[in-house]
């Protein structure tokens, strides 16, 4: 099962998670900033955790193409 987890608050907007896994994430257009669809957030974390094992893959390139290193994916 995949955790996928995003620190929305040092997000910068630069749509590269959206564009790398857009069935997880999109822009907010409030506040220009990611949101991982589907997620819980507790204290700034967002956290989505997933039984669909595609999701995986996409999940991981988005956390690979973030410049500010705020995704996360465990199995």
């Amino acid at each position: 099962m995949p955790v996928i987890t995003l620190q929305r608050n040092k997000c910068i907007g630069c749509n590269y998670c959206v564009e790398a896994a857009p069935e997880l994430f999109r822009m907010s257009r409030k506040d220009g900033k990611a949101v991982l669809l589907g997620a819980y957030e507790k204290k700034g974390f967002h956290t989505l955790r997933t039984p669909l094992e595609e999701l995986y893959e996409p999940a991981r390139r988005a956390a690979k193409a973030c410049p500010a290193r705020i995704i996360q994916v465990k199995k």
